[in-house]
């Protein structure tokens, strides 16, 4: 014993352990192995963890096979956790054991030294804290209830935030036209409202796919134990588990129907995470459709103008960047990335245990984070506060010449084709040129090709 250290001792034999430490032998021989990064298990795995065992506790206590005084010391110890307490003792490489049983020791270390403290008596990380468990069924489980919890309580909400907010701008630039564009050339006319409104549908349509992965995400593997067999848990554990962490959390979990399925695979976390992908991929087009709009101020399309948030350059004064859609994108170009190591990870299922589980989880929960990030920041940074710059639209939509599309029922499609050649050419209206070019009358070809008309599509009469 020094006094920078302690003496813990497990089943391989002493260690030293930080003096200060609440964890014990295992979390510290985890430590001296794994140093393959400085990333370290997310907050919400942690607390996820820490629901686990403050409900398999009770649990445990209901069904008569943990003393009521251990469990409740436990069941405290673990909302200390869940409480955002305590989170630096949890100081393992993410690239770890591929079970996370070095990150569950971790846990249960923790756990039995607050309990011990406030019982005044020997709480066991193995024999109490991790009673009816093993790491095999703990560990997917903190990544199912820790992915729930961030999909409930951040990202739909973050996502329903955005969607509202394209709603709102929608009904503010309902009336504006301006040139659609397809292939980055230009094309007819359409109102903001209409690519604001195919945006939102996208989100919508993200929040949709991710709702109906959710059920398998929360179809835990608690209660499967070693191998899914539950052996050295009560038969009556899983259900009221599930029931219990349902009440204390108020999401609406449920035992697996197949642990084996759970333990073997993570199809459902990487189910999820294509959802994920989706939805980053939704927020990368609206983030560079938002930057190709603002481009300029002169030289680009300058429909809009993006909030200024900060100076855009070290040399070259009055440069305003649109760094919030880059940034999104950015995080979105991450997620995309994460799905690929969740998908390679979601694989590794060697008979009766995925072994790629912790990178899993850091995957997952990184993805979740900055999805919701980035859809608020676009919609209070982004979309909320962008200007429309009228006067650009209107040039630009006066000198379109495939606005003479509207003509082809009436004039046939060469015609127009030639009209729109000889308007471009000149710098010209396509209005003034088909009137030199047709017999149709000015008062006749102001109604055939009037923009606003022509966002609401049907044919020319």
């Amino acid at each position: 014993m020094t006094d920078a250290f302690r003496i813990e001792a497990d089943s391989m034999g002493e260690v030293n352990v930080p003096a200060t430490a609440l964890y014990q032998a295992q979390t510290q021989r985890a430590v001296d192995n794994f140093s393959f990064s400085k990333h370290t298990m997310p907050a919400g795995f942690v607390q996820a963890l820490a629901h686990i065992k403050q409900i398999a506790a009770l649990t445990n206590a209901q069904l008569g096979l943990l003393e009521g005084d251990i469990a409740n010391a436990i069941a405290d110890a673990a909302q200390s956790i869940i409480d955002g307490k305590h989170l630096e003792q949890f100081p393992i490489d993410v690239f770890q054991t591929g079970s996370g049983t070095s990150s569950n020791m971790n846990s249960n270390e923790v756990i039995a030294t607050l309990a011990s403290q406030y019982l005044g008596g020997v709480v066991s990380p193995n024999d109490h804290v991790n009673m009816g468990q093993s790491s095999n069924d703990v560990v997917p489980t903190a990544i199912q209830i820790s992915s729930a919890l961030a999909i409930e309580q951040q990202l739909l909400p973050a996502l329903t935030h955005l969607s509202q907010t394209l709603e709102t701008k929608k009904e503010q630039l309902k009336d504006v036209v301006k040139t659609g564009r397809t292939h980055l050339m230009d094309a007819m006319p359409i109102t903001f409202a209409q690519e604001l409104g195919g945006w939102q549908f996208q989100i919508e349509h993200a929040k949709l796919a991710i709702e109906h992965v959710l059920p398998a995400v929360k179809a835990l593997a608690q209660g499967g134990t070693a191998v899914g067999t539950g052996i050295n848990a009560d038969p009556r554990f899983a259900e009221l588990f599930a029931s219990n962490l349902t009440q204390s959390t108020h999401v609406d979990f449920s035992s697996s129907k197949d642990f084996f399925f759970n333990l073997s695979s993570q199809d459902a976390i990487v189910a999820l995470s294509g959802q994920l992908k989706t939805t980053a991929v939704a927020l990368m087009k609206i983030a560079n459709d938002l930057r190709w709009m603002n481009s300029g101020p002169l030289a680009g399309l300058g429909e809009i103008e993006l909030e200024g948030l900060q100076p855009g350059s070290s040399i070259m004064p009055g440069k305003v960047n649109p760094v919030i859609p880059e940034a999104a994108a950015m995080a979105s170009a991450q997620v995309i990335g994460n799905d690929a190591t969740i998908t390679i990870a979601g694989q590794s299922g060697n008979f009766q245990l995925n072994v790629m589980l912790p990178v899993i989880a850091h995957n997952i929960l990184e993805s979740i984070e900055l999805l919701a990030n980035s859809a608020t920041a676009l919609a209070d940074k982004a979309i909320a506060t962008f200007e429309v710059r009228q006067g650009n639209l209107d040039i630009a939509l006066a000198k379109n010449p495939i606005l003479v599309t509207a003509l082809n029922p009436v004039i046939g499609y060469l015609k127009a084709a030639e009209i729109a050649k000889k308007a471009y050419q000149q710098g010209r209206a396509i209005i003034d040129v088909a009137e030199e070019e047709t017999e149709l009358e000015r008062a006749t070809l102001e109604r055939l090709l009037d923009p606003a008309k022509l966002t609401l599509g049907g044919v020319a009469e």
